[in-house]
Parts: structure tokens; C-alpha cells; sequence
């Protein structure tokens, strides 16, 4: 079997992860979903946690080492970004000279065994989460929403209405390029005259 769709699954979500990170603002870092709940992860606590968990992932479960630091030396946003970049093209790196017998290898998977591949689709579906849980509380601050999957409200609603699908940055260079300069993200449509709930 041919298990080069992970790679590119992983390809994909790693940029989704920074382009959402690049929707925040420096001052959001330590903003929560309910101000004096601390059960709910501060955006910067959402951060860490991506970073720190999909090492330990990585590491003890794939046998793949980054190389580098996991965590930025000043926790910024662009810290957060820079070093999760880095890190995450390490791990892409490695994952895309592995062939289809390592990718069917049973691994330790907490208390039972699960095939490499197995594992990398939880690994995404763990990503997929708290990416989630981040992009609520971009609406929560009233912050604009770019495109992960398609449109957002922000990129002119429901694709039926003939909103399209509007990134934040065409490619990780431009990512990179743009918030080390303090951000020069896509304009946005907006959006427009039409519901953007299918029961608008």
C-alpha cells in the first residue's frame, strides 16, 4: 500500500497549524476561552502544547527526532511559529523517506499496539482538535478567520453563495516572510450580503 497521502496529510496540517497561529495577535497570548477558568488553555498554553505533544508523539511512538528546539526561547508568537516550523519540516523530512514496511510496523501506542500509519491518523485527528478549540477562540477575540478547510464568514461565507477559499499566505515562504515583517496576510472579502449558516 502506498502511504504517501500521510506525508502529504502531514504536509498540509503542519501549514494549517502555522496559518492559524498567524491569525492571532501578540496580545492574544495569554487570553483564555473564560477569563478566570484556567481549565481552558491560554492561546500561548494551546501552543505548547502542539509543540511539546507532537514531539513526545514523534519521538517515542514514530522513532523520529526533530534535531532542534521544540520549544522558542521567548515564548512569542512568532517564536511559537519560527520553531514549529523548523521543527515540523524535520519530522516531514524524515516521514517522507519511509517506506510502506515501516509504515505497517506495530508500535507502542500508549497500552496497546497500532500500526505507524494508524497512529499518524490519530496523530492528525489530535492536531485537527486543538486547532479547532484555537480557531473558536480567534471568533471569541474577534479576530478574522482565513480558510483551513474552505470558507470561513470572513472569506465571504457558505461556498454555496459562491464564497471561495481565501489563505492567509499562498505557501509557508510567504507565512515566514510576512509575520517576520508583522504580517502581510491575504485581504479579505469580507462577508457580504449573504447568511453565512446554511439556516441564515
Amino acid at each position: 500500500m502506498d502511504y504517501d497521502f500521510l506525508v502529504s496529510s502531514y504536509r498540509t496540517e503542519r501549514l494549517k497549524v502555522l496559518s492559524v497561529w498567524s491569525m492571532f495577535r501578540d496580545e492574544d497570548m495569554e487570553t483564555r476561552p473564560h477569563a478566570t477558568d484556567k481549565r481552558g488553555r491560554s492561546v500561548r498554553e494551546q501552543m505548547i502544547h502542539q509543540c511539546l505533544s507532537e514531539d513526545l508523539w514523534f519521538r517515542t511512538i514514530f522513532g523520529i527526532e526533530s534535531g532542534g528546539a521544540v520549544l522558542p526561547s521567548e515564548e512569542t508568537r512568532l517564536g511559537f511559529i519560527q520553531t514549529y516550523a523548523a521543527a515540523s519540516e524535520k519530522r516531514l523530512e524524515t516521514l517522507a523517506r519511509q517506506d510502506a514496511d515501516w509504515w505497517q510496523e506495530p508500535v507502542g501506542f500508549f497500552k496497546v499496539q497500532r500500526s505507524r500509519a494508524w497512529v499518524m491518523v490519530r496523530r492528525t485527528a489530535h492536531t485537527a482538535h486543538h486547532r479547532g478549540q484555537q480557531t473558536a477562540m480567534l471568533r471569541m477575540l474577534n479576530r478574522e478567520i482565513y480558510s483551513t478547510y474552505g470558507p470561513t464568514a470572513d472569506t465571504g461565507g457558505l461556498a454555496k453563495n459562491g464564497a471561495t477559499t481565501v489563505y492567509a499566505y499562498e505557501d509557508e515562504e510567504a507565512l515566514m516572510e510576512g509575520e517576520s515583517a508583522g504580517g502581510k496576510k491575504t485581504a479579505l472579502p469580507g462577508v457580504g450580503n449573504q447568511p453565512s449558516t446554511e439556516r441564515g
